[in-house]
């Protein structure tokens, strides 16, 4: 899957569950595009224009995870935290600086779309 931030273009590697397969069909119909705010210093979470089926585990989140929260919210974290949660994929190839760097400060607009390949 690629997430469109203003100029940049990052890849990430989808989990495999069905959340993630309900996620992808809905994506076939074209991008979706979220707006996200920050929340606690580290993560950006916005609320998808659907639910999703959740696939909750304990997890302890790495800077770059993709995860769905509560069915509807879509998170990407920049820092680690623990809860229970779906895990949706992994951005790759991105420093938590870097990261933080392309999220900026404040609100941002996250395109979602599926990578030619998928």
């Amino acid at each position: 899957m690629k997430l469109t931030i203003g100029e940049t273009v990052l890849t990430a590697t989808l989990a495999d569950n069905s959340s993630v397969k309900a996620l992808e069909e809905k994506l076939q119909d074209g991008p979706i595009t979220i707006q996200m705010e920050d929340y606690a210093r580290m993560e950006k979470v916005g609320t998808l224009p659907f639910r999703l089926p959740t696939n909750d585990q304990s997890i302890a989140t790495e800077v770059g995870d993709l995860i769905l929260y509560l069915g509807n919210s879509f998170v990407i974290y920049y820092a680690p935290n623990s809860w229970r949660f779906t895990r949706l994929g992994h951005i790759e190839g991105v420093t938590a600086q870097e990261l933080k760097k392309v999220l900026g400060r404040g609100d941002v607009t996250v395109t979602l779309s599926l990578d030619e390949k998928e």
